[in-house]
């Protein structure tokens, strides 16, 4: 199949939504491997906590784990309870059990009660994917109000350690724990100078705690996604930037969630057992250096 032309490569219809986008409201509707995704029983019997789990990445990424025969509780907003919802009923629709959680992750104490939540309802957990994420594209660096700056950081960064925090001491040898970060990272974007440096932050997140974990057996790895067609862009950018989104790629188009799930997958699975501290970039042929 020609990669160029696997998906939609002529542009999106022009549109822009209100923080937190939904999936209902964004045209075309992004595709989560609902219809493709076809599972292996990689992770047969594990157990995933998934933020940011009821749209777009972090969608894709807990219809896979549940086709691979994991169990999976996502972390959301109360306002993507509709998301949610469907999200949840197409991992029982796979034969797992599914747990949803609603709260906001800027919030420490949320946060743990929420971890606390997941090993009560999956009876442990193995796999902890760090997905939420806020952005806002932004006109210079005069205009990011001092609450705006902080809610990227503590929704992008705080999250991840509070989350990561609270499991490692419940995590055994063989656990993963996966972040999403971004081509912003390595390429960034002036409009999203503050999200930016949030995903910078995240690699060295990334290697250093793998350097933490590693003696005790626990993997840590990331992926860096390009421009991914999920409701997060309508609410990021304005609607002529939507027109054009993924056009500069090598590839000539955004990527869908469904072609990001599978390297979630790869580092939760015993195919990735000598892989810690990495980076793996799904960009459309963006570098990731």
């Amino acid at each position: 199949m020609d990669p160029r032309t696997r998906y939609k490569n002529d542009g999106f219809p022009g549109q822009e939504q209100e923080q937190p986008g939904l999936t209902a409201a964004t045209d075309p509707t992004p595709d989560h491997g609902e219809a493709t995704y076809v599972g292996t029983g990689r992770l047969t019997g594990r157990r995933a906590l998934i933020t940011g789990g009821d749209s777009g990445i972090g969608r894709a990424v807990a219809i896979a784990y549940a086709r691979e025969g994991a169990d999976v509780a996502i972390v959301h907003l109360p306002e993507e309870q509709e998301d949610a919802d469907e999200t949840a009923a197409l991992i029982r629709d796979a034969g797992r059990m599914a747990a949803s959680i609603p709260g906001d992750v800027q919030d420490e104490a949320f946060c743990r009660a929420a971890v606390d939540l997941a090993l009560d309802a999956l009876g442990g957990v193995d796999i902890l994917v760090l997905n939420a994420a806020y952005q806002k594209n932004r006109e210079g660096i005069e205009t990011i109000a001092t609450e705006e700056f902080d809610r990227v950081f503590r929704t992008n960064l705080y999250s991840m350690m509070w989350f990561a925090g609270a499991l490692v001491p419940h995590l055994q040898p063989g656990a993963s724990i996966i972040s999403t970060t971004s081509i912003q990272a390595f390429n960034p974007s002036p409009g999203l100078l503050d999200y930016a440096m949030t995903k910078a932050a995240q690699v060295a997140f990334t290697k250093a705690l793998a350097e933490e974990l590693g003696p005790k057996g626990i993997r840590v790895n990331a992926v860096a996604p390009g421009p991914i067609w999920t409701p997060l862009i309508p609410t990021t950018m304005h609607a002529e930037k939507v027109e054009k989104f993924g056009s500069d790629t090598p590839l000539g188009r955004a990527g869908q969630p469904a072609e990001v799930a599978p390297a979630y997958v790869y580092f939760a699975s015993q195919e990735s057992s000598y892989t810690t501290g990495e980076v793996l970039g799904v960009t459309g042929g963006k570098p990731v250096s």
